[in-house]
């Protein structure tokens, strides 16, 4: 589907004319981040905004806010970002750095923020030029960054009653900015997370015999767990066990009678997905049990994977080409990483794209890091892309 080209050109010079207010307001962003639950600062900015624009708008219950335009009646048409920073130190030089010790927009959300703003400034226009044909719900949502994820609190509260399709974009510091990565079926994996806690009788390095050898019994579960899934899985589901904690003990002649162990469980398929936990219960009970310890194992259900519509990802094709013009399209992999989003595509139509933030030539960059920089022209980019997939 096109829109007429004098729309296209309507969105494209309001997104520039914001363009310096859109940089502004990510580095504002930037500079002061707010975790999971916690944005209570970004989204009175949010707000502020709403009210700047004149849209009707209500912050949500604790935080987060939700907004509307466009004539009423027929298809509903929602657009998303998230809001919450990561408790990872800014390592970054820029005079917008965090300013807040210990948490960063490490994961680009502050670009996304910006970008829907700046949707809101173009789509605002074109409602007021009477040529918005739909009405459009902007959704700015909390806490995307931890399980299961704020998404499933805002459906919880209707958030996409009356809404036919869903749409967002998320930054990708492997891809050149000016270019929007798509894929039809699942982008992203479903990704749980695994606690184990051993207890044990404990004892002198010189008698394990007469212990329950804890550290012995997390080591096997270290190496055995991930290595059994993956005889206990189809290969095809792409099943990823990675431990990222592990603690125990704090003397070497001295066996512990307890221990710690972390990690994400990640996979590509949505129907082993929900085979998961059993299976892992199961598998962590055989590997512990020639060791006599006992284990407390919490199992945190996160996020199955992004599935994008086919018509939806065809609609945020052509949006991509109307706003950035043709080779501006990147074919993207489907990735291991989780996303929230994956919940409003279990109930709508929807799709996400990867927004290019790498400046061409310079460095990549990676999301989660403290070093993340994102090439800002994203923010126009995204902005364009959001309108125009709005108003196809």
């Amino acid at each position: 589907m096109s829109i007429h080209p004098n729309l296209s050109s309507a969105i494209a010079r309001s997104v520039e004319v914001v363009t310096p207010d859109l940089i502004e307001l990510r580095r504002d962003l930037h500079a002061s981040p707010e975790l999971s639950w916690h944005e209570e600062r970004t989204s009175d900015v949010v707000a502020s905004w709403m009210d700047k624009l004149g849209l009707w708008h209500e912050r949500l219950d604790g935080t987060g806010v939700v907004a509307e335009l466009g004539p009423e009646g027929g298809p509903m048409v929602a657009l998303r970002a998230d809001l919450d920073a990561l408790p990872v130190h800014d390592t970054t030089s820029d005079p917008w750095r965090s300013t807040v010790p210990g948490i960063a927009h490490a994961c680009g959300h502050d670009v996304h923020v910006s970008a829907l703003i700046g949707a809101a400034v173009a789509l605002r226009e074109l409602h007021d030029a009477g040529v918005l044909q739909r009405r459009v719900r902007l959704i700015f949502q909390p806490a995307e960054e931890v399980m299961p994820g704020g998404a499933l609190k805002l459906l919880s509260q209707g958030i996409l009653k009356g809404v036919s399709r869903i749409f967002a974009l998320h930054c990708d510091p492997s891809l050149d900015v000016g270019h929007v990565g798509l894929r039809e079926g699942a982008i992203t994996a479903a990704t749980d997370r695994v606690s184990i806690v051993l207890s044990g009788r404990g004892g002198h390095t010189s008698r394990p015999h007469l212990t329950e050898d804890l550290t012995y019994a997390l080591a096997s579960l270290v190496t055995q767990l991930p290595a059994v899934l993956s005889r206990r899985f189809d290969p095809r589901a792409g099943a990823s066990l990675v431990w990222g904690q592990l603690a125990a003990g704090h003397a070497p002649n001295v066996i512990p009678a307890t221990g710690e162990l972390g990690g994400t469980l990640r996979m590509l398929d949505a129907a082993a997905w929900h085979q998961s936990e059993h299976l892992v219960r199961g598998l962590i009970a055989d590997v512990i049990e020639p060791f006599g310890v006992t284990a407390d194992v919490t199992y945190v259900r996160g996020v199955p994977p992004v599935v994008n519509d086919f018509a939806a990802t065809e609609s945020l094709r052509d949006a991509v080409t109307q706003a950035l013009g043709p080779g501006s399209v990147a074919s993207a992999t489907q990735s291991l990483g989780g996303e929230d989003f994956a919940w409003y595509v279990e109930a709508v139509p929807g799709a996400m794209g990867r927004l290019g933030t790498r400046t061409p030539d310079g460095p990549t960059y990676d999301l989660h890091q403290s070093d993340l920089r994102i090439d800002e022209r994203a923010i126009t980019v995204g902005a364009s892309v959001l309108a125009t997939v709005a108003a196809l």
